[in-house]
């Protein structure tokens, strides 16, 4: 879906890091292995260390295991062997109900698809990310109509999804998953169902609006914009690129 995207004026306030974290990285991978059932193995010894307040863009071909790193480090999926430290906690030692209260706190996620709820407003959309957070549901309101404020949105809340542009429906999935103010946001090919105006103005929104960001793409293109570059190929990182 493609569509109009006005820039706003000036870019979002980035928002404050998290002190809970301390100096530690966000997120590190150490000896990471991941093999499916059939003996796919879909990661290879990968070692990452991810640190507050970068920006870093995991680039490879379909198959390359981007999209297994990208799990491991939503705490979706748990790894084969190897260790993924997530805000200073081996996620492979939490309990259930602690890996998910992590995942809840901790990490936001935005994807190609925008999963937003037909006939909702962008507002409820938004407050919806805060329902596993326990927060009463005046105060999710308050939060999500801050949060659209934030990605250029704030004469939008009661609008609707078919209401909204491509990038616009984009950008009320980036408000979702920011507006537990997150440590990590990971985004898988958020840009890939977007006209390229609209793309780089998600991709300017998800840069000033994220603490640390990790976005996982095929486009060598948009990786480019990042600070930091992560290849990978057949299971392993490759290279890495700064900027």
């Amino acid at each position: 879906m493609s569509g109009t995207v006005h820039p706003d004026p000036a870019p979002p306030p980035r928002p404050r890091r998290l002190p809970a974290l301390g100096d530690g990285p966000v997120a590190e991978l150490a000896g990471v292995t991941k093999t499916y059932p059939g003996g796919v193995e879909a990661l290879r010894g990968v070692d990452l260390r991810i640190e507050a307040d970068e920006a870093v863009a995991v680039v490879g071909p379909s198959g390359s295991g981007k999209s297994t790193l990208l799990h491991l480090l939503g705490t979706l999926d748990l790894p084969s062997s190897g260790t993924v430290r997530i805000a200073g906690h081996d996620v492979a030692r939490l309990p259930d109900r602690r890996l998910a209260a992590l995942r809840a706190t901790t990490i936001g996620f935005v994807f190609q698809h925008f999963h937003l709820t037909p006939g909702t407003s962008a507002l409820d959309n938004v407050a919806d990310g805060l329902l596993y957070a326990k927060t009463p549901p005046d105060e999710r309101r308050r939060r999500a109509a801050l949060a659209l404020e934030r990605v250029g949105l704030a004469h939008r809340l009661g609008h609707r999804p078919h209401q909204l542009s491509g990038g616009e429906q984009q950008r009320v999935a980036v408000a979702r998953a920011v507006v537990g103010e997150p440590a990590l946001l990971l985004a898988d090919e958020p840009t890939g169902n977007l006209d390229s105006a609209s793309g780089a103005e998600v991709l300017r929104v998800l840069s000033a609006v994220a603490a640390t960001l990790v976005i996982i793409t095929h486009d060598a293109d948009l990786a480019a914009v990042l600070p930091r570059r992560v290849r990978m190929r057949d299971g392993r990182i490759v290279e890495e690129e700064t900027s």
